[in-house]
């Protein structure tokens, strides 16, 4: 049973099955030794069993010394190897006396051998009392100790021992029992107590890792491995258990980094879900007692996840778990999202980030076929590590090295990846590799993919479909449409190799309002900027993040912007003059709040690594200090005649049957673009039901029925074929 963290013991075995062979070599020279000590006292039956002097009258025999002495020599033959039978394991462990671990073996004999209860009858000079008590064992050992029968104390503290009282029958006479778990670590078993089994359970994310390629630690990662690895190798030479927190979003980082632990500590890792923590007082207590006695013995390592526990809506568990931790030692690994939970224990703190561009590029270089890893993954220690794929001639998908560092370039910096979420993608990109514009296309589709879910549940994605093409906007609006775009696709040069990011005091996000009356394009210039750039689209309603309870606006933030940043996904935020607008005199904490709110998203859109744009219909509510701080602002005018003839040109598709359509007739109707989809489509609409081309009296039918919609004053004669403008 090698374990290395035990301070006193050298506890690394070469051959496990030696020790096997010298721990039952020592049991059976203590039970022989046990056996001796019994039937000396039994010699004395006629005499008060509960005198504790009387084995030393019984013992004068010198047959019985002479015995008793061979069986001492020989167990401390058996347990002079290289790492201690597991009697002696346990005593260091748990803090045994002499005397306890006596009585601990007195008991544990019961299981091993079918005469010691016949003994323990003779010894006890009582044939009902065949088991071995406290009684028996003060008058059986040297220099018994009366305080081992208080539950404070090791064999009930452990419960190493259970007892079994009949009636009134009293303590020191009552049967004593092992626990069977500790029967079989003395045999040499050493796993995880049954009645742990349903509460805990077996936690190795690096079996997944190795199984799927996963590429290895970087070196951000390793440096908080290897400072906790130390800081725990200290905890246990001195016993003093703090709780190793660890922070940040990226959860599967996190296990990483507690897995490289638990290998360097040769530690077995085990998961509690915080919904089975035992409710009752008494179910929890044993949990935490033998959870701790089982991190003693095997060792172990607990993960509590409570990233995703929202502290307030379950105060209830948040109160068991604060319970159990203060109640049990040992290493237990926390996953949270921030610093914050309050905990009664020492906690120490390790912040944990995604890994950094420069390392997430060396990941990407090294999947996509570089034949040795780079230094970001290497640390600066040399190590001689595979590739988690074979290289290829050209690397991945027949690439050369220029064209992988190309792409792995713009794979970095767009999307921010744990090297987990890398080597998946890879891995599946691997599988179904073609020509190099279809291999890069895979990749950027996959890292899309792994990030979306998260996003799908805080915000509405957009199918984005539209194109320079498809969007009316005067020139000047038009180029800075496409300078927006120019800066979310060049920002690693620029950032990077240009060396701006080191002279950014704000953040490197890239912001945009969008100002103009409903229906003039926002939302389609947002689509064509993402379809351009490849990326995703959500749409967000600002309206409904503000929330009116205090702290949780500022909470449905952070929990978007957190998603948001690995698939550098573009946020649209709708109505922003919601947050945003002019803000007015504070007249409750409430007003206070909001203007916090303000500044947390400011600052998280100043940080974020993607696009975010804000729309709003009314561009003289917006504050005009956070205007400023935006980098871009467009208007979206509302269209004239010019811009509306351009429009209906553009608004039937192909394969849509028209015949005599006046377009400058139409361009004449004062209405926004989304108006003149809506009447396109209507339109469309009547004449499939009528089996007829598109014609100027369905088109002008569905523009009066989109007049009567906005509340219009309908002049008849504008809506007549032979009328007109």
């Amino acid at each position: 049973m090698p374990n290395t963290l035990h301070p006193h013991c050298k506890e690394v075995v070469t051959d496990v099955s030696d020790w096997h062979l010298r721990n039952n070599q020592f049991l059976g020279a203590a039970l022989r030794w046990l056996r001796l000590r019994l039937g000396a006292l039994a010699a004395s039956a006629g005499d008060d069993v509960e005198d504790s002097g009387q084995l030393n009258s019984a013992a004068q025999n010198f047959s019985w010394r002479e015995k008793i002495e061979q069986a001492e020599m020989e167990m401390d033959a058996a347990a002079s190897g290289e790492m201690p039978p597991a009697l002696i394991l346990l005593s260091y462990k748990l803090g045994l006396s002499d005397f306890e671990q006596w009585v601990l073996l007195l008991c544990v004999a019961m299981e091993f051998d079918t005469s010691i209860a016949h003994l323990c009858a003779d010894a006890q000079d009582h044939p009902n009392r065949p088991y071995p008590t406290f009684a028996l064992a003060l008058a059986c050992f040297d220099d018994p100790e009366w305080g081992v029968v208080l539950p404070e104390r090791p064999l009930r503290f452990w419960r190493l021992i259970e007892i079994h009282t009949v009636g009134n029958q009293p303590l020191i006479t009552s049967a004593l029992r092992a626990d069977e778990r500790i029967v079989n670590y003395l045999k040499g078993l050493n796993y995880l107590d049954d009645r742990l089994e349903s509460l805990v359970f077996p936690f190795n994310p690096g079996e997944k890792m190795v199984k799927e390629g996963i590429l290895p630690l970087p070196a951000s990662g390793r440096e908080v491995a290897e400072a906790m690895a130390l800081q725990i190798k200290t905890a246990v030479a001195e016993q003093d258990f703090p709780l190793w927190k660890l922070t940040g979003i990226d959860n599967q980082s996190k296990c990483s980094i507690i897995w490289k632990v638990c290998q360097e500590l040769n530690l077995r890792l085990y998961r509690l879900p915080l919904e089975l923590l035992p409710t009752q007082g008494t179910e929890l207590e044993t949990l935490a007692r033998l959870w701790e006695r089982e991190s003693l013995l095997l060792p172990l390592a607990l993960y509590v996840d409570v990233q995703g526990w929202d502290e307030a809506a379950n105060a209830r568990g948040m109160a068991l778990l604060r319970r159990f931790l203060s109640r049990s030692q040992g290493i237990f690994f926390l996953d949270v999202r921030e610093s914050g939970l309050a905990l009664e224990r020492r906690t120490v703190t390790f912040d944990v980030a995604k890994p950094t561009p420069v390392e997430q590029r060396a990941a990407w270089e090294l999947v996509l076929g570089m034949t040795s890893p780079p230094a970001p993954l290497l640390g600066g220690e040399g190590r001689n590590i595979t590739p988690p794929f074979p290289a290829r001639e050209g690397g991945l998908g027949g690439l050369g090295q220029p064209k992988a560092k190309t792409i792995s370039e713009q794979l970095a910096n767009q999307f921010n990846l744990n090297l987990v979420e890398i080597g998946q993608i890879a891995e599946k990109a691997r599988g179904e590799v073609g020509e190099e514009p279809e291999l890069q296309a895979r990749l950027w589709q996959g890292c899309l993919a792994s990030t979306r879910p998260r996003l799908d549940s805080l915000a509405q994605r957009l199918e984005v479909k539209a194109t320079w093409d498809d969007i009316v906007l005067p020139d000047e609006e038009k180029k800075l449409l496409e300078q927006i775009a120019d800066q979310v696709r060049n920002r690693g040069v620029v950032y990077d190799e240009w060396g701006f990011r080191e002279r950014m005091n704000r953040g490197l996000g890239v912001s945009a309002l969008f100002a103009g009356e409903s229906g003039t394009g926002k939302t389609m210039a947002a689509e064509v900027i993402a379809n351009v750039l490849q990326l995703n689209l959500y749409r967000i309603d600002l309206s409904a993040v503000v929330s009116k309870y205090i702290g949780e606006t500022e909470k449905n933030l952070r929990r978007l912007f957190d998603a948001a940043e690995d698939g550098g996904a573009i946020l649209f935020f709708d109505e922003a003059d919601a947050l945003f607008g002019k803000r007015g005199e504070v007249k409750d904490s409430h007003d206070r709040y909001a203007n916090i709110e303000i500044n947390y998203l400011l600052q998280r859109l100043e940080a974020y690594r993607g696009l975010a744009i804000l729309a709003t219909n009314i561009k003289s509510a917006m504050d005009v200090a956070f205007v400023r701080r935006l980098r871009f602002m467009v208007d979206f005018p509302f269209p004239g005649v010019k811009e509306r003839k351009q429009m209906w040109e553009k608004v039937f598709p192909p394969q849509t049957p028209t015949e005599e359509l006046d377009l400058q007739r139409l361009a004449q109707f004062n209405v926004t673009g989304a108006n003149i989809h809506n009447i396109a489509l209507n339109a469309a609409f009547l004449a499939a039901k009528a089996g007829t081309p598109v014609g100027m009296e369905l088109v002008l039918a569905a523009a009066r029925t989109e007049f009567r919609k906005l509340g219009r004053q309908i002049n008849e004669a504008d809506f007549r074929v032979s009328g007109g403008r």
